[in-house]
């Protein structure tokens, strides 16, 4: 019976990444990071994910932050940010995240501000969106671990 649980945590999981991809969140760097985990580092693409996260939460605060100021004009600060944002999202495969943060680096380029907060706003939907499903994920792994005995802490 253990086997059935982890066979369908596992479809789960599977059926999860390929939404994911076909969604266009996900790109194929996310399955180049999936590899570099092992037996040795078996919370690798979990710590990476939530490095990811911690900084990016920093980053768009601060975006948000500039753009809120009504005396803000140095547009080369948001480009900065975003170039953080786009580069590590890139890193990980958060292929969307990284779409709509060049969007809004196009609008900071134009120093349109009211294009930049709508940019913003998607920037974050994006960010968010990536974010529950990623929970989703790991939640469902460490379940299959949890269904296969097998313990990791995260």
């Amino acid at each position: 019976m253990l086997g059935l649980g982890v066979d369908r945590l596992q479809a789960d999981i599977n059926r999860l990444l390929a939404s994911l991809f076909h969604q266009g969140v996900l790109d194929e760097q996310f399955l180049q990071l999936q590899q570099l985990q092992d037996e040795t580092s078996p919370n690798f693409v979990y710590d990476v994910i939530n490095i990811y996260f911690d900084e990016s939460e920093k980053l768009l605060r601060n975006l948000r932050l500039l753009l809120m100021d009504r005396e803000f004009s140095d547009y080369k600060k948001i480009g900065l940010h975003l170039n953080q944002l786009v580069g590590s999202s890139s890193s990980i495969g958060a292929r969307r995240v990284r779409n709509v943060c060049v969007a809004l680096r196009s609008a900071s380029e134009l120093s349109n501000r009211p294009g930049c907060l709508r940019g913003l706003e998607v920037v974050e939907h994006e960010y968010h969106y990536l974010k529950n499903m990623m929970h989703e994920l790991f939640q469902l792994e460490q379940q299959r671990l949890l269904a296969a005995g097998v313990r990791y802490p995260m």
